[in-house]
């Protein structure tokens, strides 16, 4: 069973790659506030992160991974808070997504200023796009709802985030999807 960061004693392997992986991602995000991802070299970011290149290659294959692994967490929250809600309707599920979006609002900004909002697409299509049990009807009806809305969050993002997410939420559903 893996130990949950807190509870690592972080004189532990774990504890210390946890604590390697923190800083990793903790320097990427400010290393992006100054330049796009392509202009931060590993070693850059090694330096910043206060670790050697070999503790990055053992934890990530890119910088992208780094930002999948983030968004991945973050991601982890909002589903064990929707499930504990036991939200079921897809106007609940919109709304609960665009709420973390802005809760999270400026991380998300970065993104979009750096042009990475593609890596939200897999998290999306995993929240509520099709799943090999599903018939094929559901499945693409699934397809089509997981890209509509990672284009509307796209949209939303470049637009600056100006609607609630009550009014993405509303948006969502008089368009009736």
């Amino acid at each position: 069973m893996r130990q949950k960061p807190k509870t690592v004693s972080p004189m532990s392997n774990e504890g210390r790659n946890a604590y390697v992986v923190r800083h990793i991602t903790d320097a990427l995000l400010k290393l992006l506030q100054q330049k796009p991802i392509n202009d931060i070299s590993i070693s850059e970011l090694c330096d910043c992160a206060q670790v050697g290149r070999a503790s990055f290659y053992r934890n990530f294959e890119s910088r992208e991974d780094i930002l999948k692994e983030y968004i991945n967490q973050m991601f982890q929250s909002w589903i064990e808070d929707h499930e504990r809600r036991g939200e079921k309707s897809l106007n609940e599920l919109i709304y609960s997504i665009f709420a973390h979006f802005e809760k999270h609002s400026d991380f998300y900004r970065l993104l979009q200023k750096r042009k990475l909002v593609y890596l939200l697409k897999d998290i999306i299509m995993d929240i509520c796009g099709p799943r090999p049990e599903h018939s094929n009807t559901e499945a693409y009806a699934k397809a089509f709802v997981a890209y509509t809305l990672y284009g509307w969050i796209e949209v939303w993002f470049q637009r600056g985030m100006q609607e609630s997410p009550e009014e993405m939420a509303n948006l969502f559903r008089v368009q009736g999807l």
